[in-house]
């Protein structure tokens, strides 16, 4: 039986399906939870939580009040003006994801210029402190492994960029606008160091591709 389904008080016998309505159900029915505590109050039925017994009771509501309240002219301009800060909200959202991705977009990102022997000595440092054996100096001379450290140092010489972002993001809901605020800002990370270095383009590729899709299959 499910929370909308007529449920057992007392001991008693369950009176006809459908004669009671959850919060999920009315939530069904376009009422939100300011709607339901302003329209209908109390609950009419309590009912034990049927899968957690720590979790507070079910809240019911009879059919027959609610459909009395759907019908008064009150539920028609809460209604409406719930639609209405609902529409300006999600304005508001789409608004503040535009502003951040404009400001993203406009955003200088300087790249610092090493000569090449100072950059790959900072990258296979950079490498070395965050190796777990930090007393033992790694060094190597595979191009594709150097070129990886090297991105990675660079990346780590731009996080005041991720410390923008997040000041950027602050206040900004949804997973989908920082998504995209994210992957904006990481592209141009990115596109800055293939552009200041144009021999890493190929590793900020490689790097880019995995970050957004994943590791390739092996």
């Amino acid at each position: 039986m499910t929370h909308d389904e007529t449920c057992r008080q007392d001991g008693a016998d369950a009176p006809p399906r459908n004669t009671h309505l959850s919060t999920a159900g009315l939530r069904a029915r376009g009422w939100t939870a300011r709607m339901v505590r302003q329209l209908l109050g109390e609950p009419d039925l309590l009912r034990a939580n049927p899968y957690f017994r720590t979790a507070p009771p079910t809240r019911l509501y009879r059919v027959e009040r609610i459909e009395a309240v759907e019908a008064s002219p009150e539920f028609r301009a809460v209604s409406a003006a719930t639609v209405r800060r609902s529409v300006a909200a999600k304005a508001a959202v789409q608004r503040r994801r535009r502003e951040v991705l404009a400001r993203i977009a406009a955003e200088p990102v300087d790249v610092p210029h090493l000569p090449p022997d100072r950059l790959s000595a900072a990258a296979a440092a950079h490498r070395n402190r965050r190796d777990e054996e930090r007393s033992h100096e790694r060094e190597s001379t595979e191009p594709e492994a150097l070129a990886r450290w090297k991105v990675d140092y660079l990346r780590h010489r731009l996080t005041r960029y991720d410390e923008l972002l997040n000041g950027l993001l602050d206040g900004l809901s949804g997973r989908t606008g920082r998504a995209a605020a994210e992957e904006l800002l990481r592209r141009r990370v990115y596109a800055a160091i293939a552009e200041a270095y144009p021999d890493l383009a190929r590793e900020c590729e490689r790097q880019l591709h995995e970050r957004e899709f994943g590791p390739p299959q092996v």
